[in-house]
């Protein structure tokens, strides 16, 4: 097991309510349960020593090799020895996700395709962050680890034999072609019940489950486009980081993994951002995933009607899986951080920023949605949503912390008046198309003064560009968004000239910085790497602009960014490295909408 394997070097599994990180070495570095919000179980991602493993590998001369199984979030990881070929098989058996649950399973299957290979296996659990003590019980066909009010089982099935090692254990087991084993890991709340023994065929009938779960959700898309793999991947990864009793989607499974080696932006994000999970609506909408894209507006519509934030707003940023805004940010000091980079914190102090945007792309999402059905928004939902934009009339117009959560103090960010321009457009587009009462005069009214706002001080005449703030000539990629929601044209001579000064200051080889923390400083220490979300936000600028050869240049390199099972963290940093939370949902989303308006360009000249 290698202390810290890149971040990148991982494939993820999960069952709609929480998910592993798995190496290409075969350890899973990184799980939390019963919940995606819950402390972790196994965490040596974060810190090699106390954070917890569960290992099962061979010994190879060369490295192994990571796959998906095509359309289905089953992860192979493929070890090629002189001896033979063996394989780790892992998934997580997707059974009534709807259905909030206080244990979880992950299920590894072992086999070899050819010759005899030896695996090497090991289970160190740590409960609670690693704050919690266990005690093991060492069974003949299953071990048993308790700690207060969290338990992990694992159960084997086939010839393994497992041996203590203090409050661990540890095994060995030698396969030959045709042999079977497995290892049922049951994770989460603890229970007295005892778990049931399986057979080989309960194994199978569990792969076979979850194996026809997927391909029947991938074959609800709708999408027959050029990068048919790609987005696929992509749209199963934002289905595993949706939290399914909900329908709230998490902006990724970890915690903690840097911006920076080294630095201080190492965040928390297993929370739902009413920002991201919006943005999801238009990716999965556009793919045919109706479904899940409802599910999101009932959770969102439940945010706004219950008004309960810590902030004292109508809506915060971001709310735990089930609506909770209460996300205290404590640091996990015990911990040394994904390679020296601390601290760790659990739980995110941004929740309490005003960010003024998350009313826009609200809006936007909610009106995706009844848009797309064709049906007037619930008379209740209307009238909280219309009270939401009454009061936003009055408080548009202040200065606030910004889409990327800066920590140096409010300002006149451009990007979340133009998002307040969408709530309003938005909003009297709904209210006209469906006929629901409004103050559409207060609402236009606003709506029009924010436009003449930011074409008045969000634009820079020495620059020639659209800028970060209204206090500085600071450029800042979220502006890629204000041709897709309609606030000008993509080939407005305004525009294109911002367009052309952020590839000047902003896009290095097809990677886009968020904005240049050095010209605009952020409050934080330390650097990051270029954001992968603006990336794929530049490709659709370019493409809506009608400059589809740098469009398809730009997404096809970033494609070339992504790990060797299609995935996504949050950054790319200077030496080509992922970097930040992994996979990020933001990210796959940005993926998603490139895909569909590079594909729309394109058949257009055809």
């Amino acid at each position: 097991m290698r202390r810290y394997p890149p971040i990148a070097d991982h494939g993820l599994v999960g069952d709609l309510q929480t998910a592993a990180l798995v190496s290409s070495d075969g350890t899973i570095d990184w799980l939390c349960a019963p919940r995606f919000d819950s402390p972790s179980v196994f965490a040596s991602l974060l810190d090699h020593e106390r954070g917890g493993h569960f290992t099962v590998t061979a010994d190879t001369a060369q490295p192994p090799v990571q796959i998906y199984l095509q359309d289905t979030a089953i992860l192979v990881t493929r070890f090629l020895t002189e001896s033979g070929v063996g394989e780790v098989i892992d998934f997580m058996p997707v059974e009534h996700p709807e259905r909030a649950a206080g244990r979880h399973r992950v299920v590894r299957i072992l086999r070899v395709t050819r010759g005899r290979v030896r695996f090497s296996l090991e289970c160190r659990p740590r409960f609670d962050y690693g704050r919690a003590g266990h005690r093991v019980d060492l069974g003949t066909d299953a071990v048993r680890f308790d700690a207060p009010g969290a338990q992990a089982v694992v159960q084997t099935v086939g010839p393994v034999r497992w041996s203590g090692d203090g409050d661990d254990v540890r095994g060995e087991l030698t396969m030959e072609q045709g042999d079977f084993a497995a290892l049922v890991l049951t994770v989460g709340d603890t229970d007295d019940t005892p778990v049931p023994p399986l057979t080989p065929a309960d194994v199978r009938a569990l792969f076979e489950s979850t194996r026809d779960f997927w391909h029947a959700w991938v074959r609800r898309s709708h999408y027959r486009g050029r990068w048919q793999d790609m987005v696929n991947r992509a749209a199963i990864t934002l289905k595993l980081l949706t939290y399914a009793p909900t329908g709230a989607p998490v902006a990724a499974p970890t915690m903690g993994l840097p911006e920076q080696i080294g630095g201080g932006r190492n965040w928390d994000y297993r929370y739902t951002w009413v920002r991201d999970g919006s943005m999801s609506v238009g990716a999965l909408l556009g793919l045919g995933h109706v479904e899940e894209a409802h599910a999101f507006r009932s959770w969102l519509g439940d945010r706004v009607k219950a008004g309960r934030t810590i902030s004292g707003e109508p809506l915060q940023i971001m709310y735990r899986v089930d609506g909770d805004p209460e996300l205290p940010e404590v640091p996990l000091d015990h911990f040394e951080g994904y390679r020296g980079s601390a601290p760790v914190y659990a739980g995110n102090g941004a929740a309490g920023q005003l960010q003024l945007d998350i009313y826009g792309e609200a809006v936007l999402a909610l009106s995706h949605t009844v848009q797309g059905a064709g049906n007037a928004p619930p008379y209740d939902g209307w009238l909280a949503l219309s009270g939401v934009l009454d009061w936003l009339v009055k408080a548009w117009d202040r200065p606030d912390e910004g889409i990327w959560e800066t920590r140096g103090g409010q300002k006149d960010f451009t990007y979340s008046r133009l998002m307040c321009w969408v709530a309003f457009d938005r909003g009297i587009r709904m209210a006209r198309d469906f006929a629901r009462p409004a103050d559409i005069p207060e609402w236009t009214a606003a709506r029009d003064n924010i436009l003449r706002q930011v074409m008045e001080r969000g634009w820079s005449t020495r620059r020639q560009s659209f800028v970060q703030n209204y206090e500085d000539t600071t450029l800042d990629a979220s502006l890629l968004l204000m041709p897709s929601v309609g606030f000008i044209s993509p080939k407005d001579p305004r525009w294109l000239s911002t367009l052309d000064a952020m590839e000047q200051e902003l896009v290095s080889d097809s990677l886009v910085q968020r904005y240049d923390p050095q010209a605009s400083p952020d409050g934080l220490r330390g650097n990051e790497g270029t954001f992968s979300l603006c990336s794929f936000l530049y490709v659709d600028a370019l493409a809506q602009a009608g400059q589809l050869g740098p469009a398809r240049y730009a997404f096809d390199k970033m494609l070339t960014y992504a790990n060797p099972v299609g995935l996504f963290a949050e950054e790319i940093g200077s030496t080509g490295e992922q970097l930040g939370n992994f996979p990020q949902a933001f990210t796959h989303l940005a993926l998603i909408t490139a895909a569909l308006s590079l594909d729309k360009e394109m058949d257009a000249l055809d």
